[in-house]
Parts: structure tokens; sequence; C-alpha cells
């Protein structure tokens, strides 16, 4: 009798590898934001509702730091 060939078992990093071009651009837009905001003066700042200290902690996150909402 003919035993069926076995297809072999899907790569486990493929799903990583394929949204990877999507995580990297997502990155690279936070850490662009993060920027921004650290150049912000104490007027606009108030303006959006943050303090200085706010806005520094933020901007100096790093941009694997995510909030979890972002990471989808």
């Amino acid at each position: 009798m003919f035993r069926p060939i076995a297809s072999p078992a899907p790569s486990r990093r493929l799903p990583l590898l394929r949204h990877l071009p999507a995580r990297l651009l997502a990155s690279l837009g936070l850490r662009r934001q993060r920027l921004a905001l650290a150049r912000l003066d104490d007027r606009l700042l108030a303006d959006i509702g943050l303090t200085p200290d706010a806005a520094r902690i933020e901007s100096e996150r790093p941009v694997w730091d995510a909030p979890a909402h972002w990471r989808g």
C-alpha cells in the first residue's frame, strides 16, 4: 500500500515575519511621535492636557514600550 506524503508542518515564524514590515513602520511612527512630543513647549503641552513631566516621561519610553491597544 502507498502511504500519503505528509506535508511539512507550517513554520511558527511565518506569522511573525508576515507582520514584520507593519510592525517596523508602526515602531518608526511611534518613535517619530515621541520625538515630536519632546519638542513641544509648555503652552502646546497644556493645550493637549499634558504636563511637561508627563510629556518627558512619555518621550523617553523605548520604542518597544507601546500601549497594549496599539500592538493589536
